[in-house]
């Protein structure tokens, strides 16, 4: 395809109608009909990335291969596209101004007074069109974070307006609005749909194509009228209604051939119907299985919908692959104790300690990796849920009482988890972590080998501290077994005890590797294992 296609996707009336979920459907839907496509969320807060910020205020913080931590958004685009995102495709109003003052720092603005417009606007502009000049994409489809009217997001929808004009037909805008029922009048109301477009209107921006997020099936004299009253096409009116899974959210999408009247509208040709086999598949798997696999996840922010949201939907797609329903059970680490650990976990299949920072639920971690270690319960410990293995290990098999990591206890006498060599200097916490892709070598016969089904494998990264490799021996001659690790630092990624069923834990985020299409193998054997338990 001669030019790069943008399309944007901005939000109106409230927050949270699932933005990433309609871009990432609809990048799945031009995919399937064999275009090179791509997704990048720009988020309107200051912040530089997400990755200072408190699991409370964002939910998960996602990271890219390059080692760019990431909104959860990027998470979703990579399920459904399984194509792996960049820096590039998460930009911060904060990346943006630091970028600006730089250069003006520099002084590349030759001493122009620096303004939002053009100079602000004109750096927005250069990171929508980055990822069609340098990568090729076919389309760049770009979520603006937040609803139209926030003050914070003022700045891209400006420049939206501007990219408009200047693309002309190789940019369109898709506004995703709510149609709420009111229950005591029996009625549906578009009047916040119509303000909504109204208030974009204003900025300049006519959308292109109107998809209204509601509860219940719509009729069609009501898209008739927000088509008239918004100036929409009435074939460009779509709806988004709630389903069981959002895996089924492009399916609904192309029943109402959204991704045609978009083809249509950039003057492309629209072709057949794709199939979509590989998701149709997935979906009949999950409509097929009948029996269910028991999941604990024992972690501090288990409250938060979003905080695991990459290990949920990771585990969800391993259930699926095995012929399962997940059930997954929630358990808060700060509630957790010996006394407790048994009675709570006693009905799990599997369990699964999740990463995270800090002092808080920490004991609660020991505790139910005590049980499944003792009761042989299928357990996969994640970066910190891998720490907390080896530190439990030591104080309840090695004798190591004090044992600890030097994150929560800095003069511990048996620093089994300290913090990496090259850390010891940092001293800004933004974007300073151990990030990205790393290599692993996983060692034949074990586990993680048997899942991965080879040696060389390659999973991303988000840590500072590690296995202290003084305490190496004594772990493997007790029993646990240091079985994947970097070929360049000989930093251990893996450990197992070979003599239980399944219990790994590993350093790296398996998580931020696992599609629709592509489920991550050490997630698919982890649940085999707890389905072999039950």
């Amino acid at each position: 395809m001669a030019d790069t296609k943008y399309i944007f996707v901005t939000g109106g009336v409230v927050s949270s109608l699932g933005k990433g979920i309609i871009a990432a459907s609809l990048g799945k839907l031009l995919q399937a009909r064999g275009y090179k496509v791509t997704i990048q969320k720009f988020d309107p807060y200051i912040n530089i990335d997400p990755g200072t910020l408190n699991p409370y205020e964002h939910g998960e913080c996602y990271v890219t291969v390059d080692g760019h931590e990431a909104d959860l958004d990027l998470g979703h685009y990579e399920r459904f596209l399984n194509v792996p995102t960049t820096r590039s495709n998460n930009i911060t109003t904060g990346r943006i101004y630091q970028s600006v003052i730089n250069k003006e720092r520099k002084g590349d603005y030759l001493g122009k007074t620096v303004q939002v417009v053009p100079h602000i606007t004109d750096e927005i502009k250069r990171n929508v069109k980055l990822l069609g000049s340098k990568y090729k994409f076919d389309f760049v489809i770009t979520e603006i974070g937040g609803t139209v009217g926030d003050i914070e997001s003022l700045p891209f929808i400006e420049s939206v307006r501007q990219l408009k004009w200047e693309l002309g037909k190789n940019c369109m805008c898709v506004h995703l609005t709510y149609v709420p029922y009111i229950a005591a009048a029996k009625e549906f109301k578009t009047k916040p749909t119509q303000h909504s477009v109204k208030q974009l209107q204003e900025l300049g921006i006519q959308p292109d194509v109107l998809v209204l997020r509601t509860e219940h099936l719509l009729s069609n004299d009501i898209t008739r009228k927000v088509a008239l009253f918004c100036n929409v096409d009435a074939d460009a009116v779509v709806q988004s209604v709630d389903v069981p899974t959002i895996y089924e959210v492009p399916l609904v999408l192309q029943r109402q051939n959204m991704d045609v009247t978009i083809l249509k509208k950039m003057g492309l040709e629209v072709g057949p119907t794709p199939e979509m086999k590989p998701w149709n598949e997935f979906l009949q798997k999950k409509t097929n299985a009948t029996e269910t696999v028991k999941i604990g996840l024992v972690g501090k922010y288990v409250e938060l919908q979003d905080a695991y949201k990459s290990i949920d939907e990771s585990l969800l797609q391993a259930a699926i692959y095995n012929d399962r329903k997940l059930d997954l059970h929630l358990f808060h680490s700060e509630k957790l104790n010996e006394n407790n650990a048994a009675e709570l976990l006693k009905d799990m299949d599997g369990i699964l300690i999740a990463p995270g920072f800090g002092q808080r639920g920490i004991e609660g971690k020991f505790a139910a990796l005590k049980y499944a270690r003792e009761h042989d319960v299928p357990c996969l410990g994640i970066c910190l849920g891998m720490q907390c293995m080896v530190i439990e290990y030591a104080r309840d098999v090695l004798g190591m009482t004090d044992a600890n990591s030097t994150e929560m206890e800095p003069n511990t006498e048996y620093k089994v988890i300290d913090l990496m060599e090259e850390q010891k200097n940092v001293t800004n916490m933004g974007g300073s972590m151990r990030l990205g892709a790393y290599d692993c070598v996983l060692k034949k016969g074990s586990k993680s080998y048997e899942a991965y089904g080879k040696e060389h494998i390659q999973e991303r990264h988000r840590h500072r501290f590690e296995f202290n490799s003084q305490y190496r021996d004594q772990f493997e001659a007790a029993g646990m077994k240091c079985v994947g690790e970097n070929p360049e630092t000989g930093l251990v990624e893996v450990v197992e005890i070979p003599s239980l069923k399944w219990f790994v834990g590993v350093q790296f985020h398996p998580e931020y590797n696992s599609t629709v299409v592509n489920p991550n193998p050490l997630f698919v054997s982890f649940v085999k294992a707890a389905i072999d338990n039950k």
